[in-house]
Order: C-alpha cells, then sequence, then structure tokens
C-alpha cells in the first residue's frame, strides 16, 4: 500500500474487534512516530501505549458518554506533550502541531498495517493522568484507539453511527478549503 491509498482508505471506524498487537506491530508504530518532522527537531510528543488488560479496563472510566465504542478497543495511545518542550512563536504552540504530524504518521502506518486507529477527544483528561500516571504539566491532546474493523457493524452500532460506519461520510469541496493567492 503507497501513502495516497493509505489516506484514502483510514477511516475512523468504531465496530472494532479485538486483535493482538505484538511488539513488532508496535515497533512500526513507533518508528513512523520516531520519523515525523518537528519545529527544530525538538519531537515534543509523549506516547503511553496501553495493552495490558487491567489497565484497558480502568481506561474505560475515563470516557465520556458516547464513547462506549472505545470499550472493544485492543491498544490505547495516550498522546501528550506540553509547550516547553517545542517551539512557541508568536503566541504559536508547536507542540500541539507537531503532536499531532507524529499522530497522523502513526495513524497512516496503522492503516497500512490493516489496524484501525481512531483518535478521540471525548475523554477526561484528569481521569487519563491518574490512570496512566502523566504529570500535570503535560496536555493530554488525543487517545488513539486501535482494534480491527468489524465485519458486522450492526451488531455493534445502531442509528447514525453505523450508517456513518457504512458509507465514508461527506468530505468537504476543495473550494471550501483552499483558496490561492489570497483568502
Amino acid at each position: 500500500m503507497d501513502v495516497k491509498e493509505a489516506i484514502e482508505k483510514r477511516r475512523a471506524y468504531r465496530a472494532l474487534e479485538r486483535v493482538d498487537i505484538d511488539d513488532d506491530t508496535l515497533d512500526e508504530l513507533i518508528h513512523a512516530i520516531q520519523f515525523t518532522p518537528s519545529c527544530f527537531n525538538n519531537q515534543p510528543w509523549n506516547y503511553v501505549f496501553v495493552r495490558d488488560s487491567e489497565i484497558l479496563e480502568k481506561m474505560k472510566d475515563v470516557m465520556s458518554k458516547g464513547n462506549e465504542w472505545t470499550f472493544r478497543a485492543s491498544m490505547i495511545a495516550a498522546v501528550f506533550s506540553k509547550k516547553d518542550d517545542d517551539c512557541v512563536v508568536k503566541g504559536r504552540e508547536y507542540h500541539l502541531f507537531d503532536a499531532g504530524q507524529a499522530n497522523g504518521f502513526m495513524i497512516l502506518r496503522a492503516t497500512e498495517l490493516g489496524l484501525i486507529a481512531h483518535p478521540i477527544a471525548g475523554f477526561s483528561e484528569k481521569k487519563v493522568k491518574d490512570v496512566l500516571g502523566i504529570p500535570d504539566e503535560y496536555t493530554v491532546i488525543t487517545l488513539v484507539i486501535f482494534g480491527l474493523h468489524s465485519d458486522e457493524p450492526e451488531k455493534i452500532l445502531e442509528g447514525k453511527t453505523l450508517k456513518t460506519e457504512k458509507e465514508r461520510p461527506e468530505r468537504k469541496k476543495v473550494e471550501e478549503f483552499v483558496h490561492f493567492d489570497r483568502y
């Protein structure tokens, strides 16, 4: 699979099945993160990869209502960084951008490996920090939920989420977000 195909194939599916994410697969994901560009090569991102079943069980308590689908995660990656670890240029905090790029690289590699890697915002940052021992000075930017896509989403989801599972949600037209020479 080339990058273009991984970009087009990547989906934020919610109907997950558990899969063993072995050390070799995890090493591939970490390798993708390691080679992500960052401001002055600061590499401000930090990850806690959770595969242990007891800790995955505790992570259920950090999720917001509506994110119960995450309970079928095979692995969860907590992504965090702090402003002081990266460039700040005229008030722009690059640690957020750089961690986002690292996630993009990791997600594309996960797609290439046949995994679903679905980043979410619906969680309690305080609870994540408590469960995973992440120091207060860090910002937990996202949790990335990993698993295999289920062949039978109708057994897991319903309503709008089932519809978006079966059909890719409409993307904005290029004209809505691309501008040339001026906004």
